[in-house]
């Protein structure tokens, strides 16, 4: 999330017609195109954060700016080309990282949050501890992990909180 996707397209050698059609999870379909014996762009219900990347003459590779999980979905690029026609398709999963957060409860006992990540984080503790993390889903497709460090039996000062996401891998330390 954030950052550019960029999604190449076969370029042929003399590209008659090209079209990318693109289907996300959410929102109304778009489409770009472009003719060649015309030189001309077409584009119906895409945003401005979806356009070519370079003039589609010389390559159809298609850009996404500012990729956000709105744009998730099924991108098919297809080419119409002397060689013949060409497709290509791509689904498209956003990463979402999560903010780690790490406090002290009422109680004393370190809990550590994973908020508004996609998927959802792992989280672990670097001691050994009996918590059962809890999930909870929001509208927008990420998700809030939350673990409540519970010691066995011993007393502990200090330990470390490690969340693993595909997106990265942090870790942060508390005393309670």
């Amino acid at each position: 999330a954030g950052n550019s996707s960029v999604l190449t397209c076969t370029p042929k050698s003399v590209i008659t017609m090209v079209t990318w059609k693109i289907s996300p999870k959410v929102g109304g379909p778009c489409s770009l195109g472009y003719r060649a014996d015309l030189n001309q762009t077409d584009r119906t219900n895409c945003s401005d954060r979806i356009n070519w990347k370079f003039p589609p003459d010389r390559d159809p590779t298609l850009e996404i700016r500012q990729v956000a999980t709105a744009h998730e979905g099924n991108y098919t690029c297809e080419v119409v080309a002397a060689e013949g026609n060409f497709h290509k398709t791509y689904h498209l999963t956003v990463l979402v990282p999560p903010r780690l957060t790490l406090y002290c409860d009422d109680h004393g006992n370190p809990v550590c949050e994973a908020v508004a990540g996609k998927p959802a984080a792992e989280i672990s503790w670097v001691l050994e501890s009996n918590s059962t993390p809890m999930q909870e889903g929001h509208d927008d497709g990420t998700v809030t992990v939350l673990s409540k460090f519970t010691a066995y039996g011993t007393n502990v000062t200090n330990t470390t909180c490690t969340v693993s996401h595909p997106a990265g891998n942090w870790s942060q330390s508390i005393a309670c």
